[in-house]
């Protein structure tokens, strides 16, 4: 057991030395690369910084040079010449931002100057003194007092003779040649022979000792702690300068043209990063690779292990199902005949509300049959009396009131017969205007016995309104609500009832009466709740139950309201479109 426990951990273990191996090869491959790439950009900025300085500068060298031979500068020794000379080098200057431009003599003696800046002599200096050797002399200092950087460039002026008889010095601020780019690249500056920085994008740099100790570095400036070399890359450690990278690839190129060497300073911290992301990408990959290989094995074993025990709990688990699958099936049985019964309660309580409001009403149909009855015996005599005396004309009459008498009956018989069937047919278009009206009729005897005075008027809709449902249903639904609204206007001097539809995109028939309202609004839909005296022969508090279930059955709604005086019913319906099929975006 032990040895199977030591060979289940000794792969991942290995594994994950292997994968360490291969993202130290990946970080370093890829810093070599990105060290590439960095220093084939820093040259380009290298040379782009070092162009641009040699080009400020070649301009003053061409200026020195240019006006070596002006004829304002040929004689100086002649009264006035050194003053009008003055002017000219004092204009030239002023046109082209130098410091200062003189011309000095053989001996060194300024002559004619602009500002006067290097003082009366400048026969010490390196330039000068290159310049009276008949080539154009250059050099860089510190100005005193001032303390201004400048840039020499001493242009020769030869006597008709070819000896040389002075030069023409201008003096360049490199402080102006510097603002067109400071601090635009990574860390440029320029480094004279005794590599002390002269020129550079960043101040801190300026007079830094580069090339010496650490120890003897000035406070406030950079310090060298290492250099060393990566993948033929020169890599420098640096301290003492928030503006300067602590890791960073240096690069130089000489400039003989200005006689100083460029330099730039370049953070490597990104090209650290990106090999970083490279190596952890692919430990990452491969870890995922060698976690998704280690779960499958140990899936596979542990579903090898589980196998067994599964296969002894199949059987078990197999007969307990079979067991359970004979009681699922004696009680959904058990449910089918339980449902087949509700939906025949169901049935039998609507065919129930039905009779109730047919007994309800039984008093005034009565009356409404045996009144045309009456009225038909009476026509008859009537008509056989004027037929005996020959009197065809008013038997015709007779015969015709008879005729509209036993259509009256037949309407109402045939009103009687819809409403009192039990309705089995599937639902469908029904014309609601037809069915109130309907409604109205059948409840139209109890109404008038009753002096109740129902506003409905069915020539107010000449259109027929569609809507979804059973036409037997939905009456029955209507003459529930009208029964219930005559009720609760018993005892009452002034008895209305208001039916009115509206067609929107969802059908609305408000049944509203001039009762008391409702006593118990959340309790009306009950079955059996009714506010009548117990015992009474008006009902059994079923009929809004049946009509709410059939209103829900077609898909709407209906609900009960009270009004300032009275209560208000509203059935919602579903319209019937005109492809004959329910609209469902109503």
């Amino acid at each position: 057991m032990k040895t199977q426990n030591l060979l289940r951990w000794s792969l991942p273990a290995g594994f994950l030395v292997a994968v360490a191996a291969l993202a130290l090869a990946a970080w370093s491959y890829g810093y070599r690369q990105a060290l590439d790439s960095l220093a084939e950009r820093s040259a380009a900025d290298l040379a782009l910084a070092s162009d641009r300085v040699s080009t400020q500068l070649q301009v003053y060298q061409e200026l020195a040079v240019l006006t070596a031979e002006h004829p304002a500068l040929a004689d100086l020794a002649a009264p006035g010449a050194q003053a009008g000379a003055a002017d000219l080098l004092r204009s030239v200057a002023d046109k082209t931002a130098a410091l200062d431009v003189f011309f000095a003599a053989a001996g060194g003696r300024v002559l004619a100057a602009a500002e006067g800046v290097t003082g009366a002599s400048v026969a010490q200096q390196g330039y000068f003194v290159r310049a009276m050797q008949g080539a154009l002399g250059t050099g860089h200092g510190v100005l005193q007092p001032g303390g201004q950087r400048a840039y020499f460039y001493a242009a020769p002026a030869f006597a008709p003779d070819g000896r040389v008889r002075g030069a023409l010095v201008v003096v360049a601020d490199v402080a102006d040649v510097e603002q067109t780019w400071r601090g635009s690249l990574p860390a440029v500056f320029f480094t004279d022979q005794t590599g002390e920085v002269f020129i550079a994008n960043r101040s801190e740099l300026l007079f830094w000792q580069r090339g010496g100790a650490a120890a003897e570095a000035e406070a406030g400036q950079p310090e060298v702690t290492g250099r060393r070399r990566y993948a033929g890359h020169e890599i420098w450690s640096l301290r003492g300068s928030a503006y300067l990278p602590q890791q960073a690839l240096h690069l130089s190129v000489d400039l003989p043209v200005i006689g100083m060497t460029g330099e730039i300073l370049v953070d490597v911290a990104p090209a650290r990063r990106l090999a970083v992301l490279q190596a952890a990408a692919l430990a990452a990959v491969c870890l995922a690779l060698g976690a998704m290989l280690f779960i499958v094995m140990e899936r596979r074993r542990t579903l090898a292990e589980a196998n067994a025990v599964l296969e002894s709990r199949v059987e078990a688990r197999t007969r307990a199902l079979s067991a359970a699958n004979l009681q699922l099936r004696r009680e959904v049985r058990e449910r089918e005949e339980a449902e087949a019964a509700l939906k025949r309660a169901q049935e039998e309580l609507v065919q129930a509300g039905k009779l109730s409001a047919l007994g309800q009403m039984s008093a005034g149909i009565s009356h409404e049959l045996n009144q045309p009855l009456m009225a038909i015996q009476q026509y008859a005599e009537n008509g056989a009396a004027f037929l005996e005396r020959g009197k065809a004309a008013r038997t015709g009459e007779n015969l015709g009131r008879i005729s509209d008498m036993a259509a009256r009956m037949a309407r109402i018989i045939k009103n009687l017969r819809a409403f009192a069937r039990n309705e089995s047919e599937p639902m469908g278009q029904v014309d609601l205007v037809q069915v109130i009206s309907a409604a109205a009729e059948l409840t139209a005897p109890r109404l008038k016995a009753e002096q109740v005075d129902l506003r409905w008027q069915a020539a107010d809709y000449p259109a027929p309104i569609y809507a979804w449902g059973g036409e037997v249903r939905l009456t029955q639904v209507f003459v529930n609500l009208i029964n219930n609204a005559a009720d609760a206007m018993q005892g009452q001097v002034e008895k209305v009832i208001s039916i009115s539809v509206d067609s929107g995109p969802r059908l609305q028939v408000r049944v509203q009466d001039s009762g008391p309202g409702i006593k118990e609004p959340e309790k009306m839909f009950e079955p059996f709740y009714s506010t009548k005296v117990v015992g009474s022969s008006e009902g059994m508090g079923l009929g809004l139950s049946i009509s709410y279930g059939l209103v829900q059955s077609f898909g709407g709604n209906i609900r009960g309201t009270n009004t300032g005086g009275g209560a208000v019913f509203t059935v919602e319906l579903e319209p019937w479109s005109e492809a004959g099929q329910r609209d469902d975006a109503a």
